[in-house]
């Protein structure tokens, strides 16, 4: 019987909730990744799914989980929702034990009713939206912190340095308002509104209208939720027209990859973090583990993390305590950074840091 029939048979069904999809059928142990490999946000796929691998790697050359290694198919996506659902539905056809890592707000909310129809797991996507958080949804399993949580430090790093006029660039998507939503969340608490706002498209370096929106404003703050690219090019194009504003981003930008397309303007940027970039195991095993002359980057990171989280959790699945059940029952110390999930809460983590660039690329955190 395939899984489908399986899932469709209503007096079994109870039971599919409790299994453990991930040993339903022999052999590796297959994890389904949609993220971008090509195209202006590839970074930040070919990031998230190399740090993974980094630990799936490690674990498969020592036995993988009882004797089965973990196998991570990662299908490219170039951050659009139609090829998302269209590797999804692959997905699901080749029986994988639970999606995982997909990069993008859009693009995992195209994935949604797909993973909601076949009841598969979805683990650890690299976002932050509420749209994937609340209500608290039984197959959706998020590591990292929110959005609201991180535009939260934002403004309170910026609040405290007096400065009042904040303006937000925003990605034409359900990423880019989430950013937006929680700039606006942060400053109402405080009695302040956003002074300006301007859209740029998904994968468009085009700024120029965002530029005209946000300019005359005068914000003494940009923040701007996008992807390196379009946040290098209104950074720089900004700074070359005299803008006095600092500038700040939430970790989805690929805070590696910003740093690199700014070049000389990188100094002085700052960009909330959802991983630890310095003091804790975590990051210093994952900098051990790299290749020599890798550089650390936090997307990779993360994903090294989601890695080493799911792995957990299939150890703990074999037999039959089942995939989702051990999903809801994690608490898991990863090198100093602790991931909980119950079955009322899949909030794994609110671990948060502000970081800015320095002049010579380096992070100051």
């Amino acid at each position: 019987m395939n899984r489908r029939q399986f899932l469709n048979s209503g007096a079994l069904l109870s039971l599919a909730l409790a299994s453990g999809r991930a040993f339903a059928v022999p052999g590796d142990i297959v994890l389904g990744q949609s993220a971008p490999l090509s195209g202006p946000a590839k970074d930040l796929g070919v990031e998230m799914r190399d740090g993974a691998l980094l630990w799936f790697n490690y674990v498969n050359a020592r036995g993988g989980i009882g004797g089965r290694n973990i196998r991570l198919e990662t299908l490219d996506d170039g951050y659009e929702p139609e090829r998302t659902k269209a590797n999804t539905d692959a997905f699901v056809k080749k029986n994988v034990a639970a999606l995982f890592g997909y990069v993008g707000t859009p693009t995992s909310l195209a994935a949604k009713p797909i993973f909601e129809q076949a009841n598969l797991p979805f683990v650890a996507p690299f976002t932050g939206a509420e749209a994937l958080r609340s209500p608290n949804h039984p197959l959706i399993f998020n590591i990292r912190a929110s959005y609201f949580e991180e535009t939260e430090h934002l403004v309170q790093h910026f609040w405290d340095l007096f400065q009042r006029k904040f303006a937000v660039v925003y990605q034409n998507d359900a990423y880019g308002q989430a950013g937006l939503n929680g700039v606006v969340k942060a400053l109402g608490s405080r009695g302040a509104k956003v002074v300006a706002t301007g859209t740029v498209e998904r994968n468009s370096a085009n700024v120029e209208a965002a530029l005209k929106a946000i300019l005359p404003a005068s914000p003494d703050l940009v923040v701007i939720v996008s992807t390196y690219g379009t946040a290098a090019a209104f950074i720089k194009q900004a700074r070359a027209m005299g803008s006095p504003a600092s500038f700040a981003s939430i970790s989805f930008v690929g805070p590696t990859s910003l740093a690199n397309a700014l070049g000389k303007d990188k100094a002085g940027v700052m960009v909330s973090q959802v991983v630890p970039l310095k003091g804790v195991g975590i990051f210093s095993e994952f900098a051990r583990m790299l290749p020599a002359g890798t550089a650390v980057t936090p997307v990779a990171l993360e994903g090294f993390i989601a890695a080493k989280v799911m792995t957990d959790v299939l150890k703990r699945a074999n037999g039959p305590d089942g995939l989702l059940t051990a999903l809801n029952n994690t608490n898991v110390d990863v090198g100093g950074y602790r991931v909980k999930f119950s079955p009322g809460n899949h909030a794994g983590s609110k671990y948060v840091d502000l970081s800015m660039l320095r002049a010579d690329g380096s992070w100051a955190v």
